[in-house]
Formats: structure tokens, sequence, C-alpha cells
């Protein structure tokens, strides 16, 4: 089996990321968990607390997990550095697919690696980061969608 990196913003983590990080540690023999700085994008949660939080849910789950952050620089350059194979790739509808699929081929192109695309279980399709944090900011209840130490991360 090999390795694979599942990368991502994870601000904050949710019940969709870790049902692909689980069905991922089913196909590969170790899944780097990789939070990524994305530019694009303007987080809540720091990169360390991010990690941290990961580390925290992804502890009691099954799978061989290594979690580490990259604040800059090519993803392709981590996954050769760490020998990873593929990477892992949750997609929820053809909006992700859109998204995704020119990156995949770029970072073929760069680097020779394969992305594995993963369909979202039914139960999480709809939950996105962004929707989670709307939520949170409006007072709601997001306990259905977050593990516990997320929910208490961003009351913060």
């Amino acid at each position: 089996m090999a390795i694979a990196v599942y990368p991502g913003s994870f601000d904050p983590i949710t019940f969709g990321h870790i049902d692909i990080a689980t069905r991922a540690a089913k196909l590969f023999e170790t899944v780097h968990v990789l939070v990524v700085h994305n530019p694009g994008k303007n987080p809540k949660l720091s990169l360390d607390k991010r990690v941290e939080l990961v580390k925290a849910v992804l502890a009691n789950q099954p799978g061989n997990f290594v979690v580490s952050s990259l604040a800059s620089g090519l993803l392709v350059d981590y996954c050769k550095e760490v020998k990873a194979e593929a990477l892992v790739k949750g997609i929820r509808t053809n909006v992700d697919i859109d998204y995704e699929l020119p990156m995949a081929q770029v970072n073929r192109d760069l680097s020779g690696i394969e992305t594995v695309f993963l369909p979202a279980d039914p139960a999480h399709g709809f939950i996105s980061s962004s929707l989670v944090k709307q939520v949170a900011s409006l007072g709601g209840d997001i306990s259905k969608y977050v593990p516990a130490e997320v929910v208490e991360a961003l009351k913060n």
C-alpha cells in the first residue's frame, strides 16, 4: 500500500473531512492530513490551531494518520518529500470537480502524482467549513457538523 496526502485548509475540520480521511485510510497505508494555507481564503482559525484540532479529532479514528502543515510552497513538493503516490480530494458536487480537476491535472503535470477523488457521503455532502463558520458566527448549533473540539474552538 502507498502513502497519500489529503490536503485542505480545514478551517474548521468537519465530519465530512473526517469521513474522507478515514475512507482514505482504508485505501492507503499512511495518510498525511496536510493543513495548508490557502492564499485565496481568510482563515478564522490559525494554522497551528487547525493542526491541533485535526490531530485531536483524528486521534480516535481508525487509520495511520500523519498531521502536518504547509504554510507556503507547492503541495507537490511536500508530496515528493514524503514519497506520496497520491493526493486525496473529497468531492461534494460538480462545483468541486470544476475546481479540483484542473489542479489535479497541473499537479500530475508538475510531479506525476495522481489525484484520487472520493465522493462525499450523502450525510455530509452539504457540509462546508464556510457554512459551519457562518452558522457558528450567528449563534447556531453546529454540533451536527463538527466534533465537540471544533465547537469549543469556534466559540472562542
